[in-house]
């Protein structure tokens, strides 16, 4: 069977709007919604064509013109730790990356509330899914793999599973088209349950390495010959025609670590540019097993009573690897990904990138298609939200119950709000705080206000009603709200087992933006 679809699926699949909030528990298999999550790895925030990329997405841009898409949606900025937030509705600090007790997954909550649950794709977290909720499993447990292999990246171990078992990729392997084949054989097999279904797709793509199929990498040749600063003004542009972003939304400078691409010599650019035809294209494989999917999906008759969300699980990566020198990316020898050179073009008009608690990190892309739900189709949301709010949502229009024990343990109350109001175009106003840590990056959003700070710096505060994009700091200007989101930072951090402010200035400044020595590696 060919492998196809690269899907990060993330579909939450539920009915009736005003009935759901009150009644749904009440409610039979047949009009209880279903719940699909798609989630994609490292991907920027600009990437998709409906959020102002040259990449070819179609598929998600389809979803996007019939349903919403977000531009104030966060995740926790780092694979795992998304991950994490994701399935308990906590920080990730308090479940340790589900490592300590005190929490339930929404795949536990989903099965006890009558549903059938489902995943494919990557795991990154503690225990296994089949042990945390989910009917039916295929993936890989650890953080990235290769494309064609199924082969752990770091260790060449095999951890792919078919449910609890090894499961051994054979020939004609590719796992985005993988993911999105098992995911829609666990629908068929759900669909004669006559449960409702909660489907939690993680794609690996676009994560490095690098790897994609000669058809899809041909449709990008010599789409990135005009380089990085050519395509960060084009995109900007974009995305202000299509009214994702206003005159808030500056384009932030390049980095400065990031050459012009016309300093470049022609070697130079020769060498980088097939990194970013890949990366392309796998973003492109993606989008085509999300139309796989969403096809599949109306086929059975459930899309009009299927939530889907879509995002990614933190910004454009910025590390420089390399274990192949001389082999070009794309295929199943190569060991290659780009560095912030080009992540800081696919995060356009962002600053900064993954592992970062700034926008570049932890702002994504977020589409929310529920033809049954959703009225007011092709509009935006700019509710401030974050990856703890999916747990309550889910819940809400579930009609579920979320515990307060499990087997006599206590179980953490959700930290974040139902994006229900969001979706159905109420006026409302977020009365928590947002916020982040990872590797000493961390950050707090209260309203307008975003204080902000790299690991072993101090902070930086921006108003994000009038500079989305943090490029001015107005920490100086302003002690006295700087020591006040400071104080609730640290109360935060305190209570959730975070770093506090004093912990994370003590740490060494970050040296993940790696770029290519290009003068050793292109002489």
């Amino acid at each position: 069977m060919r492998f196809s679809s690269f899907l990060v699926a993330l579909t939450v699949g539920l009915i009736a709007s005003a009935v759901i909030c009150s009644v749904s528990s009440a409610l039979g298999a047949e009009s209880r919604p279903n719940v699909v999550i798609i989630v994609c790895d490292d991907m920027g925030f600009s990437d998709l064509g409906c959020y102002g990329g040259e990449i070819e997405t179609p598929n998600l841009d389809r979803l996007a013109a019939s349903g919403l898409r977000f531009t104030d949606f966060h995740n926790n900025a780092k694979c795992s730790e998304t991950r994490a937030s994701i399935l308990t509705g906590l920080w990730h600090q308090q479940s340790k990356n589900l490592k300590l007790p005190g929490h339930v997954t929404v795949a536990e909550v989903l099965r006890e509330a009558g549903y059938r649950t489902l995943m494919s794709g990557k795991w990154h977290v503690a225990s296994t899914p089949p042990q945390r909720g989910f009917d039916r499993y295929f993936g890989f447990l650890s953080g990235a793999i290769n494309f064609f292999t199924g082969l752990d990246w770091q260790t060449g171990e095999n951890l792919m599973r078919l449910d609890d078992r090894e499961f051994q990729a054979g020939d004609g392997f590719y796992s985005t088209d993988a993911f999105t084949d098992y995911a829609i054989q666990f629908l068929d097999e759900a669909s004669g349950t006559g449960k409702p279904f909660f489907l939690y797709l993680a794609h690996n793509a676009p994560h490095f390495p690098l790897h994609a199929l000669p058809e899809d990498i041909a449709k990008y040749k010599g789409r990135y010959r005009v380089g990085w600063d050519v395509i960060r003004r084009q995109r900007h542009r974009r995305l202000a025609e299509l009214g994702v972003i206003d005159d808030t939304w500056r384009l932030s400078p390049r980095d400065p670590k990031v050459e012009a691409w016309e300093a470049l010599t022609p070697e130079q650019s020769a060498f980088l540019e097939p990194m970013m035809e890949v990366y392309a294209a796998m973003v492109d494989r993606l989008d085509q097993n999300i139309g796989r999917l969403v096809k599949h999906l109306e086929s059975m008759g459930q899309l009009d009573n299927t939530l889907i969300l879509f995002f990614s699980d933190n910004g454009a990566c910025p590390y420089q690897r390399m274990r192949s020198p001389g082999v070009a990316p794309g295929p199943a020898n190569s060991d290659i990904a780009y560095d912030a050179r080009w992540a800081n073009m696919c995060n356009s008009p962002l600053r900064l990138y993954k592992q970062y608690a700034h926008e570049g990190g932890s702002l994504t892309p977020m589409i929310a298609h529920w033809p049954r739900g959703i009225a007011d189709r092709g509009a935006f949301r700019s509710f401030p939200s974050h990856l703890v709010d999916l747990m309550p949502t889910v819940v809400e229009l579930a009609g579920a119950d979320y515990p307060r024990q499990v087997d006599g343990q206590s179980i953490l109350p959700m930290e974040g709000v139902s994006l229900l109001p969001a979706l159905r175009g109420e006026v409302t106003q977020r009365e928590k705080p947002i916020f982040w840590e990872f590797s000493g990056n961390h950050a707090i959003r209260d309203g307008n206000w975003k204080l902000v700070a790299e690991r072993g710096k101090e902070w930086e505060l921006y108003d994000v009603s009038r500079d989305r994009t943090e490029t001015d700091n107005l920490a100086s200007q302003q002690p006295e709200r700087v020591r006040k989101l400071a104080s609730q930072y640290d109360q935060w951090a305190t209570r959730t087992g975070a770093r506090d402010h004093g912990q994370c200035v003590k740490m060494k400044p970050s040296s993940q933006s790696q770029l290519f020595d290009l003068q050793q590696l292109v002489p």
